[in-house]
């Protein structure tokens, strides 16, 4: 099942330190992220995220929105 999204907004980038990938997460898994940070290890301990993906044909990364993904929020660093 391919997901779309119609805003550019709607997804955010992250890097998966110890995978060492990028990974897109929708702006409703940040409350997660905000709420394990401020409360020092909240409840919560992983996102669901797509990975980025090399594709071949263009030489760039994709978002592959087949795996989703569980991803621990404290491996994870905000893209810029």
């Amino acid at each position: 099942m391919i997901e779309k999204f119609n805003k550019k907004n709607d997804l955010l980038t992250y890097e998966e330190i110890e995978l060492g990938i990028l990974i897109a997460l929708e702006k409703s898994e940040l409350l997660k992220i905000n709420e394990f940070r401020k409360n020092n290890k909240g409840p919560v301990k992983t996102v669901s995220a797509f990975p980025f993906v090399h594709c071949d044909e263009q030489e760039s990364l994709k978002i592959d929105f087949n795996q989703k993904g569980e991803y621990l929020i404290a491996n994870l660093k905000k893209f810029v």
